[in-house]
């Protein structure tokens, strides 16, 4: 495997399913990971605490990025990570 150590992944969807499966994988190469949800704040937040209790990071993010506003807001919060 290869590392994502210093890299930031931004996973839409992410609060289940393969979204979920794709945020953790990541986190588990080393990137910094924003947990993007619309709907369901428990369970981004549970797969945050997940990332967190394997030693990632990450951190949820409400967006939904078919509106450009909180597109933008989605990725300026991921800077920040």
């Amino acid at each position: 495997m290869y590392s994502l150590a210093g890299q930031v992944a931004v996973v839409t969807g992410s609060s289940r399913g393969i979204g979920r499966a794709i945020a953790r994988a990541l986190a588990g190469q080393g990137a910094k990971v924003v947990v993007n949800y619309v709907t369901n704040e428990e369970a981004a937040q549970y797969v945050v605490q997940q990332i967190v209790a394997e030693g990632g990071a990450a951190a949820a993010v409400k967006a939904d990025v078919s509106q450009a506003d909180q597109a933008h807001m989605l990725i300026d919060k991921a800077l920040e990570l």
